[in-house]
């Protein structure tokens, strides 16, 4: 199975501009792993949310990026 990120903007509307990284995982814990490590490049590129999937299945919707 393959995982990836796909992100969002504060309104949940999706994020596609060329610039973000399109990366693909082979597990949860490698891609949780790598959000991690991006979060802050990707807050500075215009995305406020993720949710990942793994192929078309919702694992999680709607993570904030933001710190609380």
């Amino acid at each position: 199975m393959v995982w990836r990120w796909r992100y969002e903007n504060a309104s949940g509307g999706e994020v596609t501009e060329r610039i973000l990284p399109r990366e693909l995982f082979q597990s949860q814990a490698d891609a949780e792993s790598w959000l991690g490590e991006n979060w802050g490049e990707l807050l500075e590129l215009g995305v406020e949310r993720v949710t990942l999937l793994e192929e078309d299945r919702v694992e999680y919707a709607g993570m904030s990026l933001r710190p609380e």
